[in-house]
Parts: structure tokens; sequence; C-alpha cells
């Protein structure tokens, strides 16, 4: 079974890495696919965020990178996925990602969400956090791959972790 782990992956962080590598080793193959959302300003660019998941995800070959627009069910039955995994840090998580689960399922009901808890290690990170944190120049590097804490670190015109 093929599973499809969407997202806006802005920047790509060690929760998300934590699923994508826990699915791996339940699933025969994992498209993570990062979604253009047009209504979103995003801080990378989809090539980069790419790049820095592929990077980030070398190291399991059952792994697909790829990047969709429109609407995730279209893109996992296009991609051959029966399962959308979506992460949960928080019961606060749960409602928003269950009433994404009830449409997705009624537009395609063939299609199953898997919920998968972020490690507890994990459980405080989201994107914005991470860039919230980069942006006034604190450490990101225990949130983050170290290529994506780099990138941030250039964004922000601060300097990389490796030389502070």
């Amino acid at each position: 079974m093929k599973a499809l782990y969407p997202g806006s992956f802005d920047p790509l962080t060690l929760g998300h890495l934590d699923l994508i590598e826990r699915a791996a080793r339940l699933f025969d193959g994992l498209v993570v696919a990062v979604l253009q959302n047009p209504s979103k300003n995003p801080t990378f660019p989809v090539e980069r965020r790419l790049d820095q998941i592929r990077t980030a995800t070398a190291h399991l070959p059952q792994v697909e990178v790829t990047s969709f627009d429109g609407l995730t069910v279209a893109f996992a039955q296009a991609c051959g996925a029966g399962v959308i995994l979506r992460g949960l840090r928080a019961m606060s998580d749960f409602e928003f990602e269950l009433q994404i689960a009830h449409t997705n399922k009624s537009l395609a009901p063939g299609l199953e969400t898997l919920f998968m808890a972020t490690a507890t290690a994990h459980s405080f990170l989201s994107s914005s956090v991470v860039k919230e944190v980069a942006r006034f120049g604190g450490p990101v590097g225990h949130m983050v791959p170290q290529g994506v804490a780099q990138d941030l670190a250039a964004f922000f015109n601060r300097a990389s972790p490796e030389q502070r």
C-alpha cells in the first residue's frame, strides 16, 4: 500500500521528518507532496522545499518527493495512494484534521486518512514557530534538519548554525 503525506512543509521540521520515517516503515511507498497553495505566502519556493525534503529523506528509498496543486484527494488517486497521512501534535489539531478527513472521505470514499501522533519530543513544533524563532536569531538546529537550519539562517540574514 502507498500513502500520501501532503503539506506545505515551509519549512520541513523534525516533527515532519519523524512522521515520514515512521510511515516509511509502515507503507510500501510514501509520497511526500508539497502543496502549492496560492493563498499562502511561503518562506521558501516549492523547488527549495522539495530539495530540503529530498535531502532529509535521502536515506529512505521508498519515499518519493513531489509537489501538487488542487485537491489532495485527486492527487492521492493520481499517484495511486490509498491512504492520506496526517500528523497530530495536540488535541487542537484533531478537530481541524477530522473535518478535513471527513471532507476528503465525502469526495473519495475509497481513500482513508491515517492520523499519527507526533513524537513527544517534537509535539511543540510547527513551521510557524520555527520561522518565528529563526526570524529573531534563535537556534533552530533542534527543530529542523541541518540543511533547513542553514536555509533559514540565510533567509533571515543570520549567521549559519556552524558560525555560532
